[in-house]
């Protein structure tokens, strides 16, 4: 596996496989490998508000005997104009790994090419590989294959960014996105055809309930993500069409799962009816976040302890 995980196009269908074998054995077992980092230090930059992210990360590197600071930008001498490489290559002497959440996602990239050690990717504004991983993961717990179609409802954000890319490492059979064609990366269509060398098909419906057809997974997130806050009323006017609620989901035609990656705006993106519902397992993602990222973090680190 490369260094650092950075972006879901950073992994191979071998290693996801393999950190999955990891994730469902570590859900069996909590506290296997609690002395594999042997105390390593890791440092956590968290520049943007985090639950799920931030306390798995924190409880995950201890539970496998790591030592986890946190810190945030503005605590750091890059927040008054210290360069990203120089605070790498200072950081390579002090720590040994780096879970950031931040904005910018090339500062990311020039962290990890200045430091040492791993740099893992808890969040930028472009991608959130992270949450893809353990949901790719809760997935395969639901279905034990990727014969599937998903559907993502809303904003195509980082989230769904990073999702349609590691489902399309995972050849997941058919991917379909619902929501304003204004927010649609245009380059993702050639993103899934070359990961999936062409085994997964992409579509792109406007209108969610004949998005929705025959999906085993409807997926949705937050209208206003993070740095998109003075766009809040703006978005919501564009977005309410695409609301997560009963009448959408009985839509699908079929007994269909909802995943979130939450926090939620509930009564916004998706009603208490659905995020409430039997078949919503958004909490089951909640949770598989720690142990999908404690296989990561043994995956990365088997060459560094």
């Amino acid at each position: 596996m490369k260094k650092d995980f950075l972006s879901s196009k950073d992994i191979s269908l071998e290693e996801i496989n393999e950190i999955f074998s990891l994730g469902s054995r570590l859900k069996k077992n909590r506290y296997k490998y609690l002395s594999f980092l042997n105390g390593k230090v890791i440092l956590m930059i968290f520049d943007k508000p985090s639950t799920r992210t931030k306390v798995s990360f924190f409880v995950g590197i201890k539970e496998i005997g790591g030592v986890p600071i946190s810190l945030n930008s503005s605590e750091l001498q890059i927040g008054r104009g210290e360069t990203i490489e120089d605070t790498a290559r200072v950081f390579s002497r002090y720590v040994h790994g780096i879970v950031i959440r931040t904005f910018d996602h090339e500062s990311v990239e020039r962290l990890a090419r200045n430091f040492k050690y791993p740099v893992i990717n808890a969040l930028t504004s472009y991608e959130h590989p992270c949450q893809a991983l353990s949901d790719a993961f809760t997935i395969y717990e639901i279905f034990k294959n990727f014969n599937i179609k998903l559907t993502f409802v809303g904003d195509f954000n980082n989230v769904a960014r990073s999702l349609f890319l590691i489902l399309s490492t995972l050849k997941v059979r058919e991917i379909w996105f619902s929501g304003p064609m204004e927010f649609l990366d245009e380059s993702i269509p050639r993103e899934i055809e070359k990961l999936s060398n062409g085994a997964t098909s992409f579509f792109v419906e406007p209108d969610p309930k004949k998005a929705v057809r025959g999906s085993d997974v409807v997926y949705t997130d937050v209208w206003v993500s993070m740095g998109f806050e003075n766009q809040e009323k703006e978005r919501e006017k564009i977005m309410s069409p695409y609301q997560v609620n009963r009448d959408l989901m009985l839509s699908t035609g079929k007994k269909s799962f909802f995943m979130h990656c939450l926090p939620a705006k509930r009564g916004k993106e998706v009603t208490d009816e659905v995020i409430d519902s039997d078949y919503s397992v958004v909490f089951d993602q909640a949770e598989n976040r720690l142990h999908v990222q404690k296989a990561l973090l043994i995956t990365l680190y088997k060459n560094f302890v």
